[in-house]
Protein backbone atom coordinates (compact mmCIF):
# COMPACT_ATOMS: atom_id res chain seq x y z
CA UNK A 1 0.00 0.00 0.00
CA UNK A 2 1.85 2.93 -1.12
CA UNK A 3 -0.84 5.52 -1.60
CA UNK A 4 -2.32 5.54 2.11
CA UNK A 5 -4.83 8.62 1.05
CA UNK A 6 -8.06 7.91 -0.11
CA UNK A 7 -8.82 9.80 -3.54
CA UNK A 8 -12.44 10.83 -2.65
CA UNK A 9 -13.56 13.71 -5.20
CA UNK A 10 -15.42 17.03 -3.02
CA UNK A 11 -19.04 16.08 -3.25
CA UNK A 12 -21.07 18.19 -5.61
CA UNK A 13 -24.31 20.26 -3.93
CA UNK A 14 -27.74 19.23 -5.76
CA UNK A 15 -29.62 22.03 -7.21
CA UNK A 16 -32.75 22.33 -5.66
CA UNK A 17 -34.93 25.00 -7.95
CA UNK A 18 -38.12 24.27 -5.76
CA UNK A 19 -38.82 22.82 -2.56
CA UNK A 20 -40.56 23.06 1.11
CA UNK A 21 -40.53 25.98 3.72
CA UNK A 22 -41.38 24.93 7.21
CA UNK A 23 -41.83 27.50 9.90
CA UNK A 24 -42.56 25.67 13.52
CA UNK A 25 -43.81 29.63 14.94
CA UNK A 26 -44.18 28.69 19.10
CA UNK A 27 -44.07 31.29 21.88
CA UNK A 28 -40.95 30.73 23.28
CA UNK A 29 -39.38 30.28 19.62
CA UNK A 30 -39.27 30.04 15.84
CA UNK A 31 -38.11 26.84 13.79
CA UNK A 32 -37.02 27.55 10.21
CA UNK A 33 -36.18 24.53 7.79
CA UNK A 34 -35.76 24.98 3.82
CA UNK A 35 -36.62 21.45 2.55
CA UNK A 36 -36.71 19.91 -1.29
CA UNK A 37 -40.10 18.51 -2.61
CA UNK A 38 -39.59 14.95 -0.77
CA UNK A 39 -38.81 16.35 2.72
CA UNK A 40 -35.24 16.24 2.83
CA UNK A 41 -33.83 19.27 4.79
CA UNK A 42 -31.69 21.75 3.26
CA UNK A 43 -31.18 24.29 5.64
CA UNK A 44 -32.26 24.66 9.20
CA UNK A 45 -31.77 27.95 11.84
CA UNK A 46 -33.90 28.60 14.31
CA UNK A 47 -34.29 32.32 16.76
CA UNK A 48 -32.08 30.40 20.11
CA UNK A 49 -29.39 29.07 17.10
CA UNK A 50 -29.35 32.31 16.13
CA UNK A 51 -28.02 34.19 19.43
CA UNK A 52 -31.55 35.21 20.88
CA UNK A 53 -32.10 34.53 24.14
CA UNK A 54 -35.08 34.03 26.66
CA UNK A 55 -38.24 35.75 25.88
CA UNK A 56 -36.18 37.45 22.52
CA UNK A 57 -36.51 34.03 21.13
CA UNK A 58 -40.33 34.15 20.60
CA UNK A 59 -40.17 37.70 18.74
CA UNK A 60 -40.76 38.41 15.17
CA UNK A 61 -37.59 40.26 14.69
CA UNK A 62 -35.54 36.76 15.72
CA UNK A 63 -37.88 34.99 13.28
CA UNK A 64 -37.02 37.33 10.36
CA UNK A 65 -32.67 36.63 11.36
CA UNK A 66 -33.24 33.02 11.34
CA UNK A 67 -35.26 33.14 8.16
CA UNK A 68 -32.42 35.32 6.71
CA UNK A 69 -30.33 32.92 7.98
CA UNK A 70 -31.57 29.66 6.53
CA UNK A 71 -32.43 31.28 3.51
CA UNK A 72 -28.85 32.32 2.48
CA UNK A 73 -27.80 28.87 3.38
CA UNK A 74 -30.34 27.25 1.12
CA UNK A 75 -30.34 29.54 -1.72
CA UNK A 76 -26.66 29.48 -2.15
CA UNK A 77 -26.06 26.10 -1.25
CA UNK A 78 -29.01 24.70 -3.52
CA UNK A 79 -30.24 27.43 -5.43
CA UNK A 80 -33.54 27.57 -4.07
CA UNK A 81 -35.83 29.83 -6.24
CA UNK A 82 -39.70 28.92 -5.41
CA UNK A 83 -41.18 27.14 -1.75
CA UNK A 84 -44.67 26.19 -0.77
CA UNK A 85 -44.62 27.38 2.91
CA UNK A 86 -45.21 25.30 6.00
CA UNK A 87 -46.55 27.46 9.08
CA UNK A 88 -47.18 25.28 12.02
CA UNK A 89 -47.68 27.16 15.93
CA UNK A 90 -49.46 30.25 16.93
CA UNK A 91 -46.09 32.30 17.89
CA UNK A 92 -45.38 35.68 16.42
CA UNK A 93 -43.08 34.65 13.91
CA UNK A 94 -45.47 33.31 11.64
CA UNK A 95 -45.82 36.55 9.41
CA UNK A 96 -42.33 37.54 9.76
CA UNK A 97 -40.57 34.58 8.74
CA UNK A 98 -42.81 34.60 5.34
CA UNK A 99 -41.72 38.67 4.84
CA UNK A 100 -38.70 37.90 5.07
CA UNK A 101 -38.15 35.73 2.12
CA UNK A 102 -39.01 38.84 0.06
CA UNK A 103 -35.07 40.10 0.51
CA UNK A 104 -33.60 36.49 -1.10
CA UNK A 105 -35.80 36.32 -4.19
CA UNK A 106 -37.05 33.19 -3.05
CA UNK A 107 -41.03 32.91 -4.76
CA UNK A 108 -44.08 31.61 -2.52
CA UNK A 109 -46.25 29.35 -4.27
CA UNK A 110 -48.38 28.51 -1.96
CA UNK A 111 -48.90 29.06 1.65
CA UNK A 112 -50.52 26.37 4.28
CA UNK A 113 -51.50 26.48 7.83
CA UNK A 114 -50.66 22.90 9.87
CA UNK A 115 -50.90 24.14 13.26
CA UNK A 116 -52.40 21.06 14.98
CA UNK A 117 -56.37 20.68 16.50
CA UNK A 118 -57.19 19.09 19.29
CA UNK A 119 -59.89 16.98 18.87
CA UNK A 120 -60.71 14.70 22.01
CA UNK A 121 -58.98 17.06 24.18
CA UNK A 122 -57.15 16.13 27.26
CA UNK A 123 -57.68 13.44 29.86
CA UNK A 124 -59.91 14.94 32.23
CA UNK A 125 -58.75 15.35 36.02
CA UNK A 126 -59.06 11.90 38.21
CA UNK A 127 -62.41 12.31 40.55
CA UNK A 128 -61.56 14.05 43.81
CA UNK A 129 -62.37 12.10 46.72
CA UNK A 130 -63.64 13.79 50.00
Amino acid sequence: MADAKSTKSKKQRRSVPSGQLHIQATFNNTIVSFADKKGNVLAASSAGACGFRGSKKGTAYAAQIATEKAAEAAKSGYGLGAVDVFVKGVGLGRDAAIRALGNFDISVESIRDVTGVPHGGVRPKKQRRA
